[in-house]
């Protein structure tokens, strides 16, 4: 049977002519039962005789579960980024609505009472009509009797859900309400705060304004009163200019710079003074010395030693050190290897004091020269003039070689170069090496005639020369420019052991 023909039999039910009187009996109905619709609800038969109700989609609305979930959420998410009153008035509406939805619920347990009351009317009326009918219409009541009980059930278990709504409806209701109370309470508490701040940043702001007025004043003081000391300055420089004539004043200038000159003056009158006090006191040493120098005080001769008086020692038996002596200090400087009894200067005594130990047993004898080495004449110029070469050529004769006597007498060229040194003979290069701290250059600090020809050249450790040039000169010349185009590489060339009497 289709649902059709169901509706069709419960209507026919409840409005059935009777064939003995002729009229329509129309059902008894109570009034006080209210209908949902105007229409029966549609309903069909399911496996083992179960009612089914049609679902019919609500064009009404959601349903309260659905509007309860729904508020829920849209609650959860909006309670991060809501702002307190914003809060407090979404939970008044939303409490309004489950007022609403409180209203609502309450109107459907009307309509559920009356549907009750209702399908137990109609049973009673089925039943009534089942015991005067008989056949196929017996059955026809008894499944319609099925059919009503099984809505009944049906409308007991909506009730149940119903209830289970009622329930949340209050719950959700409650935590509203006590939701807009903390929200209430929290925006008193917010207000609170934000006047309590904005009091205290209206005190800080009056505080810095009172102190800018302040600052402001004393600004204006202490520069109306600077202004006042600069126009007291400026009038006391015009009495000043107005005192005193320019031609006093270029007086006054001229007398400073000649009480200048004057001071510089006795201040060099005063070095040459204690010069010459020291020298005198060394002279007075020689004097009293059995030993004495010989031979001029000039960079490019030859001192020696020899005795002074007839008490004195052969000067071969007694030891002799050479030192170097500053003319404004009393320091003397250890001379390495010049150890014999004659000493040739070279370029870096020039403006020294030279001073010989002798020692013979247990006496000792100190002599010093008159003066400090003088430079050789002309030598700058000459050394000026090769410098604008890139390469200088000196004529030498090999004369030792790594400590020993060299036996030929060949002559070689000793080239000076901006960057290396080499010591050649035609084609055959003798050495070469660039400029560095194991490179040595000096005067020959042994004995013999042409000691202040000769030099000293280690060009790494291992090899070193003896070198006889042609004259003072070259010999000179050669050692001013090595030591020149060395310091431009950053390397100071000296003999041994100079280099500590240096950093000294």
């Amino acid at each position: 049977m289709s649902t059709t023909e169901v509706s069709r039999t419960l209507f026919r039910t409840m409005t059935k002519v009777s064939p003995e009187v002729g009229y329509e009996v129309q059902m008894p109905v109570s009034a006080d039962v209210s209908f949902a619709t105007n229409q029966f609800p549609t309903y069909k038969l399911g496996p083992d005789n179960q009612i089914l109700e049609e679902v019919k989609v609500d064009t009404d609305g959601p349903s309260l579960k659905e509007v309860v979930v729904q508020e829920t959420s849209l609650l959860s998410e909006q309670h991060k980024r809501l702002s307190v009153r914003d809060l407090a008035s979404k939970f008044d509406k939303n409490l309004t609505a489950a007022a609403k939805l409180s209203d609502n619920a309450k109107l459907r347990d009307v309509v559920s009472l009356d549907g009750h009351v209702l399908l137990k009317k109609l049973r009673d009326a089925l039943e009534y009509l089942r015991g005067q009918m008989a056949g196929q219409h017996k059955e026809d009541m008894e499944k319609a009797i099925s059919m009503v009980e099984a809505l009944a059930v049906k409308l007991t278990q909506q009730e149940g859900e119903l209830i289970q709504e009622k329930y949340e409806v209050k719950k959700l209701a409650t935590y509203l309400k006590q939701a807009s109370e903390d929200a209430k309470k929290l925006v008193n508490q917010e207000r609170s705060f934000a006047c309590a701040e904005i009091e205290s940043a209206r005190a800080v702001v009056h505080r810095i304004g009172e102190a800018l007025d302040e600052q402001e004043r004393i600004l204006q003081t202490s520069g109306n009163q600077e202004l006042m000391e600069l126009m007291e300055e400026v009038q006391q420089a015009r009495r000043i200019r107005l005192l005193h004539q320019p031609s006093k004043v270029m007086d006054m200038e001229h007398e400073l710079r000649a009480l200048r000159l004057q001071i510089q003056e006795k201040f060099t009158v005063t070095l040459k003074l204690q010069k010459q006090i020291t020298m005198s006191k060394w002279v007075e040493a020689n004097k009293l010395s059995m030993y004495e120098l010989s031979g001029s005080e000039t960079l490019g001769s030859i001192i020696r030693v020899q005795p002074h008086s007839a008490e004195a020692l052969d000067i071969s038996k007694c030891s002799v050190q050479w030192y170097r002596l500053s003319s404004e200090s009393n320091r003397r400087e250890f001379i390495s290897g010049a150890n014999k009894s004659i000493y040739a200067p070279e370029p870096f005594d020039v403006g020294r004091i030279l001073q010989v130990d002798i020692t013979s047993n247990s006496q000792k004898a100190a002599v010093t020269t008159a003066g400090p080495v003088d430079p050789a004449a002309g030598l700058g110029t000459y050394v000026e003039m090769l410098s604008r070469k890139s390469n200088t050529e000196f004529s030498v004769v090999i004369s030792q070689m790594n400590g020993r006597n060299y036996s030929s007498h060949s002559v070689h060229l000793f080239h000076v170069g901006k960057m290396r040194i080499k010591l050649s003979r035609g084609w055959i290069t003798k050495a070469r090496d660039s400029y560095s701290t194991s490179m040595q250059l000096c005067g020959f600090r042994g004995s013999g005639t042409s000691a202040a020809k000769s030099l000293f050249w280690q060009a790494r450790k291992g090899q070193s020369f003896v070198l006889v040039f042609d004259s003072e000169r070259d010999r000179n010349a050669a050692i001013v420019l090595a030591r020149r185009y060395a310091l431009d590489c950053n390397v100071v060339v000296a003999g041994p052991d100079d280099l500590a009497s240096l950093h000294i």
